[in-house]
């Protein structure tokens, strides 16, 4: 009943090594890759969704969902039960918690170096760029939505079967072009587990010169996410995808 905890635990932290990792790289003072910009941080989540699914899959985790909006989503499906969708998004969202704690390991020199709290913020979770809340919120409920929307149209029955291993690409190429399209406003969180996972190890974590953990804003991307995936499961289901 429970056999994807593992995979789910370990794909979400590989999720956030890659993702929190290039905001680090194009963030923090004294990276190599220091003003890589949005580009490189889109494509840069877009490897780490098609690795962390990766590493779900082989790990006993079918589904690779990493996001507890998506298993919410795939639970009114009928794919999981309340308790499952509970016990998988804690797991991801420790997962996320120990993928932020092993970038924070990987850049510590570049942590000292960096005197912008909001820079040490912003690597391992989101923040609006003009804050206003229910328009953030809306905006992570559209991306969500989409992200829900468009999982399922690509892996209609219509649109396939597909080999194995092709899903985590594909997948991949949806998350660069969400962030791409509608990443602009908020960050394009979309996953409780990205968003709340990272902003808990930030508020533990002894960063050197840290700020506050912004947890004010940090309700929104995860339950505008959350709203998003259920409202896409009912259209979806409404107009015959599903």
């Amino acid at each position: 009943m429970y056999d994807n905890l593992l995979g789910e635990f370990f794909g979400t932290m590989v999720l956030l090594v890659f993702g929190c990792g290039v905001c680090a790289t194009c963030s923090l003072e004294g990276s190599k890759g220091k003003g890589g910009g949005w580009i490189c941080i889109v494509f840069g989540w877009g490897f780490a969704v098609t690795f962390g699914v990766f590493t779900a899959i082989s790990l006993g985790a079918p589904q690779g969902d990493l996001n507890p909006a998506v298993t919410l989503g795939k639970m009114l499906a009928g794919v999981y039960n309340f308790q499952q969708f509970l016990a998988t998004s804690v797991v991801q969202i420790l997962g996320g918690v120990v993928g932020a704690a092993i970038v924070w390991l990987a850049y510590l020199p570049h942590f000292e170096k960096t005197e912008d709290k909001a820079t040490k913020l912003g690597l391992f979770c989101t923040a609006p760029a003009i804050r206003c809340a229910w328009k953030n919120f809306l905006c992570e409920f559209i991306a969500t939505f989409f992200l829900l929307f468009m999982i399922w149209a690509i892996f209609s029955k219509l649109n396939g079967p597909f080999v194995p291993g092709y899903g985590p690409y594909i997948v991949g190429i949806l998350i660069v072009g969400l962030g791409l399209s509608l990443g602009g406003p908020t960050g394009y969180a979309m996953n409780p587990a990205r968003d709340l996972g990272p902003r808990i190890a930030h508020f533990l974590l002894p960063i050197a010169g840290k700020g506050g953990s912004d947890f004010a804003y940090g309700w929104i991307p995860v339950v505008a996410p959350l709203a998003g995936a259920a409202a896409a499961y009912f259209v979806s289901h409404g107009i015959g995808m599903l």
